[in-house]
């Protein structure tokens, strides 16, 4: 990523381009890296922000996904955005949910992709075993739909990760954060438009996730991408910005 990281009050976020807000939170072992081909796309007619969440940075008794979204609350008042368009992958996706049900009167649209919130397949089924990178590019491969997506970068990424002691107790508190809070019982009180995106191979959030969500959803649309797992924007990063485009140019009319 080439984009500049800006650090001030307590957030590191990437902040680029000028216009509507489009507000990008990443997943639970993502990075702002994974939203790269959303940035350059977009940056010339949206302002596009992407705060790093401290998912590592806690102290363990509120690590949480509440706690996240309170924290991008405090982004969003540090930078006094309103009429925001979240989007959100995977945990990230739970974090603007959970958001959207607190604040509406600050975001205009959400894209959910991958999203957490109703049911995930967290590590494949498995908690890491640390010992092992081979099982991490495993479970990393897990993670979409061509194995080749889970670069040498990607999964000593994630290796380090899990082989610091710090980080992957939160990890796991995290994940089991998500897991217990279902938004079954909150989606039909969330009336702004929605756009679903979603890999026809998801195994984390599989399809069938994807298609509660839209029908608990008052109003959402729901995309398919082919041949494609967890992560639509990074491994068709050229549909998944056609559709999201769909959706902006809508939203506008």
């Amino acid at each position: 990523m080439d984009f500049v990281l800006k650090e001030e009050h307590g957030f590191s976020y990437i902040d680029e381009g000028e216009g509507e807000v489009l507000l990008l939170l990443h997943g639970l072992m993502g990075s702002l890296s994974n939203w790269d081909g959303v940035v350059e796309e977009f940056k010339s007619r949206y302002r596009v922000l992407i705060p790093i969440l401290p998912i590592y940075d806690m102290p363990l008794l509120t690590t949480g996904v509440k706690s996240l979204s309170k924290f991008v609350h405090k982004f969003i008042k540090f930078k006094q955005l309103s009429n925001i368009t979240l989007l959100g992958n995977s945990l990230g996706g739970h974090v603007a949910l959970i958001y959207v049900l607190a604040h509406p009167e600050n975001v205009k649209a959400m894209v959910l992709t991958g999203s957490s919130g109703l049911y995930e397949n967290a590590f494949g089924g498995s908690f890491p075993r640390r010992e092992s990178i081979d099982f991490v590019r495993e479970k990393v491969q897990f993670t979409f739909y061509d194995p080749a997506v889970a670069t040498d970068e990607l999964v000593n990424d994630v290796y380090k990760l899990i082989n610091d002691r710090h980080s992957v107790v939160r990890l796991l508190a995290m994940a089991k954060s998500a897991i217990r809070h279902n938004m079954k019982k909150d989606l039909h009180k969330m009336h702004l438009p929605v756009s679903l995106i979603w890999g026809r191979n998801d195994k984390i959030t599989p399809p069938e996730v994807a298609v509660e969500f839209s029908e608990l959803l008052p109003d959402a649309e729901l995309h398919w991408i082919d041949k494609c797992g967890h992560a639509p924007m990074m491994e068709h990063p050229e549909e998944f910005n056609k559709l999201l485009n769909a959706f902006l140019e809508k939203l506008k009319v």
